[in-house]
């Protein structure tokens, strides 16, 4: 047959095929009927009922973890790496920054943290904490925070959940909404703890994950007794306690938000709940089990980090320790020519917020840029040639060429996350095209995007590892049902063509009990239909594409009227221009009483630098650099760019910016712990600058 068959018009019949193909593609979440407010509901299309339990007689997260352990006894599950040394160096800036050299990971087997969680679980009460009172558990990520939660689910005490970035006042509110009595902190919370002590109205006991504890902790006057982690254990072990293990109904966690606005609010969830969240994504991850190794370094007080540790451990997987600052060999925290987390344990499944992994890509940009010549040129070409596979072109890199890419470039990218990623979870925020796309090239595996809140216990959608499209959540997990209401006043209806769009309701049994002593916000969000199911209404608004997959296109709270009329989604403006290489974070601000928006930037400093440099402008510093009129124009040209090929509309596009020096962190207040901006608190902090972009 004529080669020129095989070499044109059989790639180019089959990328026909695969493309028609693509456009019918399977149904991945299907209508179903429901009570409550009247919408359009969708369903996980292989599950006809919510998922509670993937785990026969099993119906709370005490009795996963003791059957996981028994199951797995031998297996390693808890890994922390020892620290070797600690030095403090100074920056070309002149700022002081804490660099440590970690060591190989020393493990726990499943057998011996249950029995530290035993052990735990009877020290805490023969300290005379009862069950009836409440813990705290207010730390970074560690596997202490685990075996402490695990203890406390064991007598059945509710455990309160904290972020270690919260500030004092927030800390407060939580402490005392709840009555802690006991707090379970590390050292460097400890210090915190002590400030506020005079604060606090029901505090009588501290628990110190650390052993070496300051001296002015445990001081009478602060009102508390104070403990070490290893002594509970040791006091449990001597004299052990019959567990008094919960029911599915009981309290589990009480989970503080760092809300954008406002003090936090506890949400209640059972064991129940998150149970069915934990279970749902059991059925959807492929092939979890022993074999795999997860890296833990999100704040465990956050729902997504809490049902992927209890997941992981339910499964046999083994858990290594790390942390944001720690995680790779160029983090800010890792002394140089030491390793990182991530190098030294080489993880096959990890979670991620979008703004680690939008870093994690810009680094690795800028590193190929900076490199430039012949090894620039191999990584552009590779990357295109794998994009249009990914794409779904047939003329895209394949097989062998496929291969070979991976091994001449992209296996030192992978070499940045361990090497033997297989899977990452993406959740708290929208993820980037670019991003996402990235992530199936470079790592070469799938990433799933979820969208769920700590009110819905992080349940709600999750992309199918086969789909391969962007900007879409994916189905219904199989324990929710997600339905869309009208919301004439922004304009989505049900009814809209092509595709039903409206506000986002979650039902299912991974839906919360509701906020902690806050009624009135409870009734406001949470719904129970004539059939019994919980409903809760997220306030952001989506549509559902033909596949019965779920894409978030805005938030109720984000829109603002301008003052000739015109709608403004501050989140919507913000992904579109966020792409812009210039940008490292931005916020949007509109004003009801004038006709155009504005927006604090947070500059991307190298691509800032790069530009200047090649621009041949002086500079002392980089906020020198900042206010230099060339510079905005710049910036503010990218936005326009950024802007036009989002199809935004004029008024939605920033006509002023202030460009900033400071990147926004949890430690600042600016954004919560999972990076999302707090709003309120920017207006407040920028107040000055936001008058003078609106009086220049």
């Amino acid at each position: 047959m004529n080669p020129y068959f095989f070499g044109a018009i059989l790639p180019f019949l089959v990328t026909f095929i695969l493309r028609n193909s693509n456009a019918t593609k399977r149904r991945r979440g299907v209508s179903v009927d429901t009570a409550g407010d009247p919408g359009f509901a969708v369903r996980n299309q292989r599950f006809t009922s919510p998922v509670q339990t993937s785990w026969e007689g099993v119906t709370t997260l005490a009795e996963l973890f003791e059957e996981a352990c028994k199951k797995h006894s031998e297996r390693l599950l808890f890994g922390t790496r020892k620290l070797i040394s600690r030095e403090v160096v100074k920056g070309e800036d002149g700022r002081s920054f804490e660099k440590v050299e970690l060591g190989d990971y020393e493990w726990l087997t499943y057998a011996d943290a249950f029995e530290a969680v035993s052990s735990f679980a009877s020290g805490l009460s023969r300290l005379g904490h009862v069950k009836e009172e409440r813990v705290a558990i207010f730390a970074d990520t560690r596997a202490e925070w685990f075996i402490a939660l695990q203890g406390c689910f064991r007598r059945n005490v509710t455990v309160v959940t904290m972020y270690a970035s919260l500030g004092e006042e927030a800390l407060c509110h939580s402490l005392n909404e709840t009555e802690v009595t006991t707090v379970i902190c590390g050292k460097k919370e400890l210090s915190t703890l002590v400030r506020i002590s005079g604060q606090l109205d029901s505090v009588k006991q501290v628990i110190c994950m650390d052993d070496d504890i300051p001296s002015d902790a445990s001081s009478i006057e602060h009102g508390w007794t104070i403990t070490s982690f290893a002594d509970v254990k040791s006091l449990g072990r001597e004299s052990p306690v019959d567990a008094d293990l919960p029911l599915s109904a009981d309290v589990a966690v009480i989970m503080y938000t760092s809300g954008s606005t406002g003090l936090p609010k506890g949400v209640m969830m059972t064991h129940r709940n998150v149970l069915a969240t934990v279970s749902a994504v059991l059925t959807i991850v492929p092939n979890l089990g022993s074999k795999d190794i997860y890296l833990a370094y999100l704040p465990m007080a956050h729902i997504l980090e809490l049902a992927a540790e209890n997941l992981m451990a339910a499964v046999g997987s083994a858990i290594g320790y790390g942390s944001p600052l720690t995680l790779t060999d160029t983090s800010n925290k890792i002394k140089k020519g030491t390793k990182g987390d991530a190098t030294v344990l080489m993880p096959t499944l990890m979670a991620a917020v979008p703004a680690i992994l939008d870093r994690v890509r810009d680094g690795v940009f800028k590193k190929v840029n900076a490199t430039g010549g012949l090894a620039k040129m191999m990584f552009d070409l590779a990357y295109a040639r794998r994009l249009r596979a990914v794409n779904g072109s047939w003329f895209g890199a394949w097989g062998l060429e496929k291969v070979l890419w991976d091994f001449l470039v992209f296996k030192k990218v992978r070499a940045i996350l361990g090497g033997r990623i297989r899977f990452i979870l993406s959740g708290g925020a929208p993820l980037s095209a670019d991003t996402q796309r990235f992530i199936n090239i470079c790592f070469g595996a799938p990433i799933g995007q979820g969208y769920g809140l700590t009110e819905t216990c992080a349940g709600g959608t999750f992309s199918d590892v086969d789909d391969t499209s962007v900007g879409r959540v994916g189905p219904p997990l199989p324990c929710s049902f997600v339905k869309l209401i009208d919301w004439p006043e922004g304009g989505y209806l049900t009814k809209d063509s092509p595709m039903p769009r409206g506000e986002i309701v979650i039902g299912g049994p991974n839906v919360t009990l509701g906020y902690f002593k806050n009624e009135e916000k409870t009734k406001e969000s949470y719904k129970v239909d004539e059939r019994g199911m919980r409903w809760f209404y997220t306030g952001d608004i989506g549509r559902f594409h033909a596949d019965g997959c779920l894409e978030i296109i805005d938030r109720k709270k984000d829109i603002v009227k301008l003052q000739h009329g015109e709608y403004v989604s501050l989140g919507k403006v913000e992904a579109a221009l966020i792409v812009s290489s210039f940008v490292d974070n931005i916020m949007l601000h509109a004003d009801p009483f004038h006709s155009y928006c504005v927006a604090l930037v947070v500059v991307s400093q190298y691509t800032l630098e790069d530009w200047a440099k090649k621009q041949g402008i002086a500079y002392s510093d980089l906020p020198e650099l900042c206010k230099k009129e060339e510079t905005v124009k710049e910036v503010h040209a990218s936005l326009l760019k950024e802007g036009k090929k989002a199809r935004l509309e004029k008024f939605e596009i920033p006509a002023k910016i202030k460009l900033l020096s400071e990147p926004w962190t949890p430690e600042s207040g600016l954004v919560t712990a999972a990076l999302k901006l707090k709003r309120e608190a920017i207006r407040k902090f920028f107040h000055t600058e936001l008058l003078e972009l609106y009086a220049s």
